[in-house]
């Protein structure tokens, strides 16, 4: 589906995002930061040389020739330092930026790439994603303007490469490069292109545009992939190597995660509408044929069908994340912000330790057990992969992870229409921004989501403006509103993007929004559950050992510890459906810091299980016995399934029994 541009402007998105810096976190989320700021990301440029010793700031220290290391801790540490106010991480951002641009070479290109025959794109996709960002945070300043005059002047040599045989973009003789990655990724690109047409297009527009319309032409094509009898819905491991290696760009976990938003991203310079619906397929068949009930894909680097025991790598989640929240912003389906609360409350807090200093490259579903396995089952991640430390299996989750949270809350609120401002992804985070018509509008909340549904707004507008709040899809017709303490009034939400619009006066205003739920069981494959609650995934958590050892890294400090984590209770449990009860949280309850660890979120669902034969195999669970196998082993017992992001060890797709 090759459709050249037709539009000499762009389409507007439904929801438009604000400058980073107008949206602070609150409650949990600020704590959540603040232990990122103190742990691995924000201490990354002190000691891991993959980022401190990076070619981009004239060291030596690469994981591979894509040099994308720097790049990508780059796009994630500038909405950190900005969200939080963090001046020892404002001075990281801006004494490394100030470094790369000092160093731009004659020709405008940006990064440490002298040989031009080896000169490649991609690694400037997730430094211009960054840029923006911090140009947002820095509007009007001296910084501001330079890094403009950098990326023009950039932009300017990259439409030269493009149109000279797409040089840095397509492998030849002439460009001797790994192209996948950027020809698989390049709406990131785009997506900046656009920022700059939209922000300080100078006299560049036919240059940003042709730009746009290249990397286009020679992409790997996600529309083209995301068609009955091309797209792969079965497992991967079944179908030839032959049919999957053709297609391996499109299979690669984080190539999706990025390539989620490509058709939303070309269609608003191109017009043509199809490509919108390709970015909905996109969601919608990687996550009803290869996902995670935690709401992202199963690719343990490919794709693999559905099986508990395949993981998802740490870089796919923040990707997804990052691709979802920009998708409900551009197509206002409210899908899309479902999903990215899914993967935001469940996918990624799993994968962290608790003080944000260690990590996974992949979590499985089923995950009784977290160490260095016998034999790994994963398609390209090695036994390491699945334990939590400094970089296990490959460094690039480590330098990419730092964006998941800080992008997801600087897209939280948005500008909706002429005089709008909506809550989009619900959670404790405040905003001081303007509408599109002027009006002034500071918005703080007061609440414990995901984890209780109330959420109390206190708002301050210097003229009658709208205010929007998302209804969830989960939410049941018992969710209510009332403002200034009125009588309750039931929410309407739009069809499409699902939004509640109040019609608030110029003043002071107070805001009640609250949600009412019920369980929520999915059937998976093999005669298994997954269980819902609000946008919370429960899980069977059977207790939890650490062994914790150096990291054996130079110059690491002493929180860079591996783990190994161990179960302390049984796992291996069968659950009936029909026992299932909700303990709701008190309310009014301080919630604990750090809150994604073992049973410090409030709120439980209590289920009547009990013990099958189902052991670890080469060191991990393999998937759990046919039904006809399934028999309990002794009586059984009450246990109270947690939040999935607390439960480092989890049975999330849990076997079903009948038990009277």
């Amino acid at each position: 589906m090759l459709i050249i541009a037709n539009l000499d402007t762009v389409l507007p998105l439904v929801l438009q995002p604000l400058p980073l810096g107008s949206i602070s976190a609150e409650g949990w989320l600020y704590d959540q930061l603040q232990l990122m700021s103190d742990g691995l990301a924000g201490h990354e440029h002190d000691f891991y040389l993959f980022v401190s010793n990076s070619s981009w700031l004239g060291g030596s220290s690469e994981y591979s020739n894509l040099n994308e290391g720097f790049p990508y801790w780059f796009n994630g540490l500038v909405p950190l330092a900005y969200t939080m106010g963090d001046e020892r991480l404002k001075s990281q951002v801006l004494d490394s930026v100030n470094y790369v641009l000092s160093h731009q070479q004659a020709d405008g290109w940006l990064g440490p790439e002298t040989n031009v025959s080896t000169r490649n794109l991609w690694g400037r996709f997730p430094f211009f994603l960054g840029l923006t960002q911090l140009v947002e945070a820095e509007n009007g300043s001296d910084v501001a303007t330079r890094v403009l005059d950098a990326m023009h002047k950039f932009v300017e040599l990259m439409n030269s490469m493009l149109e000279n045989n797409f040089l840095g973009y397509v492998a030849s003789d002439t460009s001797q490069i790994d192209d996948q990655w950027g020809r698989s990724r390049c709406a990131d690109m785009i997506l900046s292109l656009q920022w700059l047409y939209e922000h300080d297009p100078r006299n560049n527009t036919d240059i940003l545009f042709n730009s746009m319309n290249l990397l286009f032409e020679k992409s790997n094509n996600w529309a083209d992939w995301y068609v009955d009898g091309v797209y792969i819905k079965e497992d991967l491991d079944t179908v030839s190597a032959e049919i999957t290696n053709a297609h391996y760009a499109f299979e690669h976990g984080v190539n999706i995660g990025q390539g989620y938003k490509f058709g939303a991203v070309t269609r608003r310079f191109n017009g043509d509408d199809r490509l919108g619906d390709s970015s909905r397929t996109a969601v919608n068949w990687t996550l009803t044929y290869h996902g995670q009930p935690s709401g992202v894909m199963i690719a343990d680097e490919r794709l693999s069908g559905l099986s508990p025991v395949r993981g998802v790598e740490l870089c796919a989640v923040v990707e997804s994340i990052y691709s979802l929240n920009y998708l409900y912003q551009a197509l206002g389906d409210a899908s899309f912000a479902d999903n990215a609360e899914m993967a935001a409350y469940n996918a990624l807090p799993v994968m962290l330790t608790p003080n944000w200093w260690a990590h996974q490259y992949v979590a499985q579903t089923n995950q009784p057990i977290a160490h260095t396995f016998d034999l790994s089952p994963f398609y390209n991640v090695d036994t390491e992969g699945q334990h939590f430390g400094l970089a296990p299996n490959y460094p690039c989750c480590t330098v990419n992870h730092p964006q998941g949270y800080p992008k997801y809350i600087s897209n939280s609120y948005v500008r909706y229409g002429d005089n709008g401002i909506a809550h989009a992804l619900l959670g404790p985070t405040s905003v001081k921004t303007t509408t599109n018509s002027g009006v002034v509008v500071n918005i703080s909340v007061d609440t414990h989501y995901p984890f209780v549904y109330e959420l109390t707004y206190t708002v301050e507008a210097s003229d009658d403006f709208d205010f929007y709040v998302r209804v969830p899809t989960w939410a049941t017709g018992s969710s209510f509103f009332s403002i200034n303490g009125g009588t309750h009034q039931d929410m309407l939400a739009e069809s499409s993007t699902s939004m509640h619009r109040f019609r608030l006066e110029k003043g002071h205003t107070t805001v009640f929004y609250s949600l009412t739920g019920d369980i929520r069981v999915a059937d998976r494959a093999n005669d298994t559950v997954s269980i819902y609650h609000g946008p919370i995934l429960y899980t069977i958590a059977p207790g939890e050992n650490y062994t914790s050892y150096s990291s054996g890294y130079p110059g690491a400090p002493s929180e860079a510890l591996e783990y190994d984590i161990y179960p302390t209770s049984e796992w291996a449990l069968a659950i009936d459906p029909s026992t299932l009860r909700y303990n709701a949280p008190s309310r009014g309850a301080s919630l604990p810091n750090p809150i994604w660890t073992l049973n410090a979120p409030p709120g439980s669902i209590s289920a009547i299980v009990c013990e099958i034969n189902w052991s670890l195999t080469k060191g991990y669970a393999p998937n759990p016995p046919l039904l006809a196998d399934r028999k309990c082993i002794g009586d059984p017992i009450q246990v109270d399934l947690v939040p999935y992001g607390s439960a480092k060890l989890h049975v999330a797709e849990i076997p079903t029994i009948k038990l009277s």
